[in-house]
C-alpha cells in the first residue's frame, strides 16, 4: 500500500501498519512526539491500522487536533488519580477543550488543597508510564461492564447509543474509561501539567440533573510552555473586566437587585457617556441618521405582529398573564417595530428613501442565569440600534455603508484586529424557526456573501444563527477567557415590511415594499465597556478615561495654583481633579498610577512662578516641564482625534503594570 505524507512524499508498505508504526518508521523522534493521526482528513488514534492507500498526516502537539489528544489523555490521568484518592467518586465525562481539558465527577466539591493532592497523585500515574490499551465491547457487554464497576453515568451514556453499537474503552494500568479516543500511546509523554480550578457543573448541562464537580486543567510537553501559559492566565485575571471593573468602580452588582442587572457607577457611566455622544454625533452629523425615542414596553399585539411573540417569547419579560389578562405588555427586546411605526406615521415616496433611523435604546432580554457574566451578558442593556428603510436598489450600498461605519468605530477604538466576521444563515432543516420562503433566504444570503467578498472581508458561515426574519453579519470577538460574543450585528431583512404593511410610492405612483437593514454601530454599550476594559487592562485611551488628568501639588502651599490649573483644565473640557492630601509627592504619583490616570501634573514653587506644569504620563513617564497652555493644547488634540498613545515601556519602567 502507498502512504502519501503531508510533504507529498510516498511510503510503500507490503502489509497493514498502525499509524504509530508508520510514524516510527519515518523517524523515532516523530513517533515520540506523535499524538494522533489524520487519515484522508479524518483524525484517528495512533493505534489505528491502515490497510489501504491513503494520505497520512502525523499530528503532534503543534497541531490543534494533536493537542486535543494530548489533553484528552491527561484528563484520563486526572480521572485515574481521583479514583485512587476518592474510590467512591463516580466518573462522568472528561473531554479536551480549546484551553486544555476537564473531567466531571459525582463527588463533593474539591478545594485547592484537594487539587494539589490530586496533582501529586497524577505525577505518580505519569511516572508509571503505563501504556494506553484500546479494547471494544458489544453494547450489552459494555453496559454490564460499567455496571460492575459501579459507574452509573457511563452506563447512561452507553444506553443512549444504538443497540448494535460497538463500544470502545481505553485502559491504563488498573484504570479503564469509556472513550472514543484518540489517545497518546503512554502516560509518560505528559511532561508538565496543572489543575487550574474546580467548579460545579450540571450533568449534561441540564439544571434538572445532578450537580457534579468539574476539574479544569492543562498540560504541555515542556515545562517552559506550561509556565508561559500560567503567566497568560495571570494576565487574564488582571484583565478580567468582572474583577477590574469593580476595582476601578466602573460597575457593581447587588443580589437584592437581581442577576444580570449591573449598577453602572460614575466612572463607568462617564466612559459610556463619551461613547454614546461620539456615536450619536457620528451617526447624526456624518452618516445621515435621524434620531428617535420610543417606549420601553408595548402591548403583546405589537410583538404578535412582528413575529417575536411566536419566535422569541421565551427571551422576553412579559408583564401580565397571556391566558387571563385582557391586555398584556412586554418589555422590549428590540426597537425595530417601534421605529417601523415612526416610518408609517407619514407617507413616503421613493425620493424620501433611505430613511435611516437611530436610537440609543434600552432593551430587556430574559437571559438564562447560567449565561450571565459581568457586563457581557445582562438582562437590561443599552444599544446603538438603528433601522434603515431603503428601496431594494439602495440595499447593497446602504449595507456597505453600515459595514463602513462599524469599521470606523472599531478602528477608532483600537479593536479592529480583535474581531472576526460571520455570515449567520438560516437552517433549512428547521424552517419553523423562520418566516419567509426558502428562495428569499437563499437570495439574501447570497447578496450578503457577495458584499463581504467585494469588500475583501474574511468571513465564516454559520447555519442556524440567523434572526427569524433574515440573515445577518455578526462581528464577533472573544473575551479574555476565549468565549466568543457577538459585538455588532448588521441584518438584511426582505420580509418584515410585508408584515407591517410598510410601503413607499415609486416614480410611477405605485406602492412598493421597502427592504430593511437592522444594525448596530457599536453594539451593546455595557458589553463594549467590558471589551475595552479587558483589551486595555483598564488603561483606556485618554479620551475615554473617566479621569484624564490629576493635579498634584508638592505641598499645601501650592494648592491654590493646583486648583487654578484644575479650573483651566475643566474649562477646556478635560476631566481632572486635584490630590491635595498631606502626602509626599512620590506617594501621590504612585496612587495616580494605580488609579490608571493617564496624566499627572506636578506643581510647586517654580511651576507656579512660570505658569508651567511638570508633566508625567503613563506613556512616556517624565515628559518634562511645559507651559500649561501647551499641555492643554496637546491633550485636547489627543482627545479630539481619539489618539491611542503607545506606552514606552523603557521610559515608564513598568510603572503602568
Amino acid at each position: 500500500m502507498k502512504i502519501t505524507l503531508k510533504d507529498g512524499s510516498v511510503k510503500e508498505y507490503a502489509s497493514a501498519m498502525s499509524v504509530f508504526d508508520i510514524a516510527n518508521d519515518i523517524s523515532e523522534g516523530l513517533a515520540r512526539n506523535a499524538c494522533a493521526g489524520e487519515v484522508n482528513g479524518e483524525v484517528v488514534d495512533l493505534r489505528t491500522v491502515i490497510e489501504n492507500d491513503c494520505e497520512l498526516n502525523i499530528l503532534t502537539f503543534n497541531d490543534h487536533e494533536g493537542q486535543k489528544a494530548f489533553w484528552h489523555t491527561t484528563s484520563h490521568v486526572l480521572a485515574e488519580a481521583v479514583k485512587r484518592l476518592y474510590p467512591d467518586a463516580k466518573l462522568a465525562i472528561g473531554p479536551s477543550i480549546d484551553t486544555g481539558f476537564y473531567y466531571d465527577f459525582d463527588t463533593p466539591p474539591f478545594s485547592r488543597e484537594d487539587l494539589d493532592k490530586i496533582e501529586a497523585e497524577m505525577k505518580k500515574v505519569i511516572k508509571e508510564n503505563a501504556h494506553l490499551e484500546k479494547f471494544t465491547l458489544q453494547r450489552d457487554e459494555a453496559i454490564k461492564y460499567m455496571e460492575e464497576r459501579k459507574e452509573p453515568y457511563k452506563v447512561e451514556l452507553i444506553k443512549d447509543l444504538p443497540e448494535d453499537s460497538v463500544i470502545s474503552f481505553y485502559k491504563q494500568g488498573e484504570f479503564v474509561d469509556l472513550c472514543a479516543g484518540p489517545h497518546l500511546m503512554k502516560t509518560g509523554v505528559i511532561k508538565a501539567f496543572k489543575l487550574i480550578s474546580s467548579s460545579g457543573a450540571y450533568w449534561r448541562g441540564d439544571e434538572k440533573n445532578p450537580m457534579l464537580t468539574r476539574i479544569y486543567g492543562v498540560s504541555y510537553t515542556k515545562k517552559t510552555d506550561l509556565e508561559a501559559y500560567l503567566e497568560h492566565l495571570e494576565d487574564i485575571k488582571r484583565r478580567d473586566h468582572n474583577k477590574l471593573g469593580r476595582e476601578m468602580e466602573l460597575f457593581t452588582t447587588v443580589d437584592i437587585i437581581g442577576q444580570g442587572l449591573p449598577l453602572l457607577m460614575p466612572n463607568g457611566v462617564k466612559i459610556i457617556q463619551r461613547l454614546q455622544r461620539w456615536i450619536e454625533d457620528e451617526e447624526d452629523n456624518n452618516r445621515g441618521y435621524m434620531r428617535t425615542k420610543t417606549p420601553l414596553m408595548a402591548k403583546s399585539d405589537l410583538y404578535k405582529l412582528s413575529g417575536h411573540w411566536d419566535h422569541y417569547m421565551d427571551g422576553m419579560f412579559v408583564l401580565g398573564d397571556p391566558e387571563k389578562d385582557k391586555e398584556v405588555f412586554a418589555l422590549r427586546p428590540m426597537t425595530c417595530p417601534f421605529q417601523y411605526f415612526v416610518y408609517k406615521a407619514s407617507q413616503k415616496s421613493y425620493r424620501d428613501l433611505p430613511c435611516r433611523y437611530s436610537e440609543t435604546s434600552i432593551l430587556f432580554r430574559n437571559e438564562d442565569s447560567g449565561e450571565m457574566h459581568g457586563l457581557t451578558r445582562v438582562r437590561q442593556f443599552t444599544i446603538s440600534e438603528g433601522h434603515l428603510i431603503v428601496r431594494p436598489d439602495q440595499m447593497v450600498e446602504e449595507f456597505k455603508a453600515c459595514l463602513d461605519l462599524t469599521k470606523y468605530v472599531m478602528t477608532t477604538l483600537g479593536l479592529m484586529d480583535d474581531v472576526t466576521y460571520r455570515l449567520s444563515k438560516w437552517d433549512p432543516n428547521n424552517k419553523e424557526k423562520y418566516i419567509g420562503d426558502a428562495s428569499v433566504w437563499e437570495e439574501t444570503q447570497e447578496s450578503i456573501r457577495k458584499v463581504l467578498k467585494e469588500l475583501d472581508i474574511p468571513f465564516v458561515e454559520a447555519e442556524g444563527e440567523a434572526a427569524f426574519y433574515g440573515p445577518k453579519v455578526d462581528i464577533q470577538a472573544k473575551n479574555v477567557y476565549g468565549k466568543e460574543d457577538t459585538m455588532i450585528t448588521i441584518q438584511w431583512d426582505a420580509l418584515l415590511a410585508e408584515q407591517y404593511d410598510m410601503y413607499y410610492i415609486d416614480e410611477n405612483g405605485d406602492k412598493k415594499r421597502p427592504y430593511i437593514i437592522h444594525r448596530t454601530s457599536l453594539g451593546c454599550y455595557e458589553r463594549t465597556l467590558a471589551w475595552l476594559t479587558e483589551k486595555y487592562a483598564g488603561l483606556f485611551p485618554t479620551w475615554l478615561c473617566p479621569e484624564q488628568v490629576r493635579v498634584l501639588p508638592i505641598s499645601e502651599k501650592y494648592a491654590d495654583y493646583a486648583y487654578k490649573v484644575d479650573k483651566e483644565l475643566k474649562a477646556n473640557g478635560i476631566s481632572s481633579s486635584v490630590d491635595n492630601r498631606s502626602q509626599k509627592i512620590g506617594f501621590k504619583i504612585r496612587e495616580s498610577r494605580l488609579s490608571r490616570v493617564p496624566y499627572m501634573l506636578v506643581v510647586g514653587e517654580k511651576e507656579e512662578a512660570d505658569g508651567n506644569v511638570s508633566v508625567r504620563s503613563r506613556f512616556e513617564g517624565d515628559e518634562g516641564v511645559k507651559p500649561l497652555g501647551d499641555f492643554i493644547d496637546q491633550i485636547c488634540k489627543e482627545i479630539r482625534t481619539k489618539e491611542i498613545r503607545k506606552i514606552n515601556v523603557e521610559k515608564t519602567e513598568g510603572n503602568n503594570k
